[in-house]
């Protein structure tokens, strides 16, 4: 089954943008809301999960932002579709599922262990 790059980059770049643009987004947020400035504690209670929250979000995005870069990387020297750890192709099935898989799934069994 041939891999369909030209999809797949669209893909990762359409990926990169939203996350581009989250990420903008959070760091707005983030500036708005002030902990324990004369807040009642039940306000400050929920302004904290609120932040706890972007800051997950933050970090899981900034994460799938460096996969994705890196996937376009590795598009643009020509090692995309190619196992970081065994050098083997990745499956097509898997880089449709997430095109910024940088491991086939032995490795990533591996890994996970």
């Amino acid at each position: 089954m041939p891999v369909p790059y030209d999809r797949l980059k669209g893909d990762l770049l359409k990926e990169h943008a939203r996350l581009t643009e989250q990420l903008a987004a959070l760091s707005e947020v983030a500036a708005g809301d002030h902990l324990g400035y004369g807040n009642h504690q039940a306000d400050d209670a929920s302004i904290a999960f609120e932040q706890a929250k972007d800051l997950a979000i933050r970090i899981n995005a900034e994460s799938l932002l460096k996969q994705v870069n890196g996937a376009l990387r590795r598009m643009d020297n020509g090692t995309y579709g190619l196992c970081a750890e065994c050098n083997q192709p990745i499956d097509a099935a898997r880089l449709k599922a997430i095109p910024y898989a940088d491991l086939c799934m032995s490795c990533q069994r591996k890994r996970e262990r």
